[in-house]
């Protein structure tokens, strides 16, 4: 390993550069089918559009667009334009609020699965980690009594993520308020992922976001997920904490120092349009999620799942003795469909990650049920 910071190789994006463009149908995707650009200026209201036509391909203002950080404030109950900050990808914002909020010696609470920045990042910063785990025959329910009791005099940060990636779990409400107040109490941040948000598949679910949930909560948001345009590598952190908000500012200009002008532009114009940007995702996740249902049910025998509750993901487990891994390897090499095995996330046993974001889950699943039915009985 080259010299300088210590960090493990991130193993599901080393998957996905070894598959995801050479294979037919990508059926543990976690973000929902792109939009077309055409289809998306088509949208743009006529101050975006004149944005977009006169458009000048120089730096950018390194806090975003201030009209995007009015979008994306929007999107909050009680968050100021101020109180945005933009960045290359949600990615780029957990890795800078993980490395300014931790140092040796703080400790971080994670809970896990999960995407695999939002605890190694803390590792490499020098935090002691402690995972909360979820678990399938818990329904991937949150544990609050054990949340509590994992909490020390040094813990500086809680990260959450609802809906959840790997699995689609969301707690209910006053499990979260919960969460919320033991982080309060233990004055610790609230780190909240929440890429998969507008994504609950029954509305009332929504949770608050965690830059609403008080001066110690912070949300992250992106453009990739629910929005659908994970081309754009628009992120951004939103929280009332003015002095997170500055020493990330201040990390960024040793990152991206500013985003893309183009990708800025197009994310406004999303962002003015979300009612029919949202709508279309949902149209996707919800006749994909319908196909699933009939899935499962066929193929009850050979896996389990836990019906998700949000997000474009969920984490099934195949019943059969074959190992997941050598399931995924040889469905693959027959049918050209990829699934993500849980051990990229570390998790032991025979999950799977799936994705329903893409148009071309009928198909997908239809020569997955085939293999199945020749390999499993």
């Amino acid at each position: 390993m080259m010299s300088g910071m210590r960090i493990e190789d991130f193993a599901l994006e080393r998957f996905f550069a070894r598959h995801e463009f050479a294979v037919r149908h990508l059926l543990c995707a976690s973000d929902v089918e792109g939009w077309p650009m055409a289809d998306l200026l088509a949208l743009a209201d006529p101050e975006a559009a004149a944005l977009w036509h006169g458009l000048r391909l120089g730096y950018t203002e390194a806090p975003g667009h201030p009209l995007l950080r009015r979008e994306i404030a929007g999107l909050y109950e009680s968050i100021a334009p101020d109180e945005v900050l933009v960045f290359s990808g949600a990615e780029e914002a957990i890795f800078v609020a993980t490395n300014v909020l931790l140092g040796p010696g703080d400790h971080a609470i994670v809970v896990w699965p999960a995407y695999q920045s939002l605890h190694e990042v803390a590792r490499a910063a020098g935090a002691e980690v402690t995972l909360h785990e979820l678990r399938a025959v818990d329904g991937w329910a949150i544990d609050v009594d054990l949340l509590r009791r994992q909490v020390t005099p040094r813990t500086r940060l809680i990260v959450v993520n609802w809906p959840h990636n790997p699995t689609g779990a969301l707690p209910d409400a006053a499990t979260y308020h919960a969460i919320a107040a033991i982080a309060a109490d233990a004055g610790a941040t609230l780190l909240s992922d929440e890429v998969y948000r507008f994504l609950e598949l029954d509305p009332t679910d929504r949770l608050p976001a965690g830059a609403d949930v008080g001066p110690h909560g912070v949300s992250v948001g992106v453009m990739s997920k629910s929005f659908a345009l994970a081309g754009l590598r628009i992120g951004w952190l939103a929280t009332h904490d003015t002095r997170l908000l500055d020493a990330a500012a201040r990390f960024k200009d040793y990152t991206t120092i500013c985003a893309s002008a183009p990708a800025e532009i197009l994310s406004l114009i999303a962002l003015r349009a979300r009612d029919p940007v949202l709508a279309r995702t949902r149209g996707i996740v919800d006749a994909n999620l319908a196909l699933l249902d009939g899935f499962f049910g066929r193929q009850a025998a050979h896996f389990d799942w836990v019906r998700p509750r949000g997000g474009s993901i969920a984490f099934p487990a195949l019943r059969a003795e074959v190992p997941v891994g050598r399931f995924a390897q040889d469905l693959l090499e027959a049918e050209g469909v990829l699934i993500a095995p849980g051990s990229i996330f570390g998790h032991p046993g025979n999950h799977f990650r799936l994705g329903f974001g893409r148009t071309d889950l009928p198909v997908a699943l239809g020569r997955l049920e085939a293999f199945a039915g020749r390999t499993l009985g």
